[in-house]
């Protein structure tokens, strides 16, 4: 390819809204044509990038016995509504429907858990039909309500879509380890740092379930883990040790009323009881939406809380069960209580309210709550005495600092971006959706399934976030566009042209992916586009050449050497095939 054919036009600065190191430096190298929020299309040069990861993708599913398929974006109601998934996604809001002439609603696909299911089941008569992986590399659509950083926060996006079928759970296990091994590959393959952490299952659902995340100070993902024994979940998953009163043995309290007038967070409530924070409870008020037989229904729920601990809302919405939770507003705070927030407790709350509570109160005695009375808390309130007892579990979201569940050692965090997730979901879909097949005892059973979903082009992102510097993108041979860039300073000099000719034909002949620079402009803007967009090598034909020198540099560390032509030709070649030689799986 030669640059002067080549369709892409490298931008002199930054756009305005790009607000990630991703999204800038893709956004001006030419790799991103921005339609609407959220909505790209995709240049020659990011084509043939993503091409690259996803030929990669393909490789090593496949290599675990994947087969590829490829489903319809637009799905039926029906199929969803065999889930029992259709409402619970309309009333998410994430989701973009349609209708069609004939007045037949359909989802543009965010996931293909009901058209793969429904393909994989038509297949199944019986356990000697299974197990299987089916997968497809396709196009995904979420509506956000707030697109940003670019390819990370989109609303339609390549994504790799994985469906294992097995007859037990056994062979549940057995996917998963296959699909495992195959992502590590993946991205050991793609140049990428990355750490697998527990995570919740989200409105897919299932079991086991681990996220693939690429460690970068820009990523929107807390992770949580410990340094001496490799425990790793992202905060929205973790569970962490901290100290627990155990009151047991103390005397219950009588109940007494304390006039607290502003006093709305719980430092201020310290001050003014004298009460250190970690002993403050707090209850915070949510309206939640849950699924139902005939559409979906709200729920008011309260939620206590140590006053140093923060609600984990993921864990608050899985218990329940929800669709959709969110902080009850001052109005209903005020319609349902009749206070204001801040003053909210479980003394006299109204039965509307589902009142849950972290599992650490439990032992707690002569505890201090609001008291749904503005201005007014009350201290010596006691579980079952003073107001109705609660459902006791894990909603705290874990802190840096907690120690660690499986050893002795504190926990930390890192931020990162999510570009592959692993589930199994075990028979979730199939008891729902009747995918059933005949045992060996002649008893039908459901299939027992696997979800795997890489986002090909977030890695794109991703990439880019954990390797650009100051000058522009650095790619990892295995996804740059172009291997090599040769620069011709100036092809209206004769030798000049000749030379830079013969070394892009060298380069070709040998397999490698290069892209010839016969442009006419000053060498410096040049080299700046081709940091910029970041061609793993550039090789140079300028002023030395009539010596028979050339300048070749890498662009991981700018470094650049005068080497004869030959040698530099045959060093871009060996640099390659060695790039090569690591990321081709054994």
């Amino acid at each position: 390819m030669r640059f002067s054919r080549l369709f892409n036009r490298v931008k002199y600065d930054f756009s305005a809204d790009a607000e990630v190191v991703s999204h800038k430096w893709l956004d001006r190298a030419g790799f991103l044509d921005k339609r609407a929020a959220g909505v790209y299309s995709f240049t020659p040069i990011m084509t043939r990038t993503l091409r690259k990861v996803m030929a990669i993708v393909h490789e090593e599913i496949q290599r675990e016995g994947g087969q590829e398929v490829i489903c319809p974006i637009i799905q039926p109601r029906e199929a969803w509504e065999s889930s029992k998934r259709w409402q619970a996604y309309q009333a998410g809001g994430n989701s973009f429907f349609c209708t069609d002439r004939r007045g037949g609603e359909f989802i543009l696909a965010p996931t293909a858990e009901e058209m793969v299911g429904l393909m994989g089941h038509a297949g199944v008569s019986s356990y000697k039909d299974l197990p299987f992986i089916l997968y497809q590399q396709q196009q995904k659509f979420r509506d956000e309500f707030r697109p940003r950083f670019g390819l990370i926060r989109c609303r339609e996006f390549m994504m790799m879509d994985a469906y294992s079928f097995d007859a037990d759970a056994a062979g549940l296990d057995l996917s998963y380890q296959a699909m495992d091994r195959a992502y590590r590959r993946i991205f050991d393959r793609l140049g990428l740092g990355y750490v697998v952490v527990d995570a919740d299952t989200g409105a897919i659902g299932g079991s086991a379930s681990q996220e693939f995340m690429v460690t970068a100070e820009t990523g929107e993902d807390e992770l949580i883990f410990c340094a001496a024994c490799n425990y790793g979940a992202n905060v929205e998953k973790a569970v962490g040790r901290i100290e627990v009163f155990d009151d047991s043995a103390v005397e219950e309290q009588p109940l007494e009323v304390k006039s607290t007038p502003g006093a709305v967070n719980v430092e201020l409530l310290s001050q003014a009881l004298g009460i250190p924070v970690p002993r403050l409870v707090k209850t915070i008020l949510y309206e939640a939406v849950l699924p139902g037989e005939e559409g979906t229904r709200t729920q008011l729920v309260a939620v206590m809380m140590r006053g140093d601990q923060a609600i984990n809302e993921i864990k608050v919405s899985n218990h329940l069960g929800a669709i959709g939770l969110q902080l009850a507003s001052e109005e209903q705070v005020k319609a349902q209580t009749g206070s204001i927030v801040g003053y909210a407790g479980p003394v006299g709350l109204p039965e509307s309210f589902l009142l849950l509570a972290d599992s650490t109160l439990q032992k707690m005695r002569n505890i201090e709550v609001g008291h749904n009375q503005a201005d007014e808390h009350v201290v010596g309130a006691n579980f079952g005495r003073d107001f109705r007892k609660p459902v006791f579990a894990d909603f705290r979201k874990v802190q840096v600092g907690d120690g660690c569940p499986r050893c002795e050692a504190t926990l930390t965090s890192v931020r990162g971006i999510e570009v592959g997730h692993i589930f199994k979901l075990g028979t979730k879909y199939s008891e729902a959706m009747q995918l059933l097949f005949q045992d060996k005892d002649q008893k039908l059973k459901p299939i027992f399934m696997g979800c795997y979903g890489i986002g090909s082009s977030r890695v794109i992102a991703a990439c880019v976030e954990q390797t650009a510097d100051e000058k522009g993108i650095r790619w990892p041979m295995a996804i740059a566009p172009f291997e090599c860039v040769v620069v011709v300073t100036n092809p209206k000099k004769a030798d000049l042209l000749e030379g830079g000719e013969q070394a892009y034909k060298q380069l070709q002949d040998a397999g490698i992916d290069v892209l010839l620079d016969d442009r006419k402009g000053r060498p410096g803007g040049k080299f700046k586009e081709a940091e910029i967009i970041g061609f793993p090598w550039r090789l140079t034909i300028g002023r030395d050449y009539a010596s028979g020198q050339v300048e070749l540099t890498e662009r991981s560390s700018l470094e650049t050497s005068k080497l004869p032509v030959a040698e530099a030709v045959a060093r871009v070649i060996a640099e390659v095939r060695k790039a090569k030689l690591h990321e081709t799986p054994a």
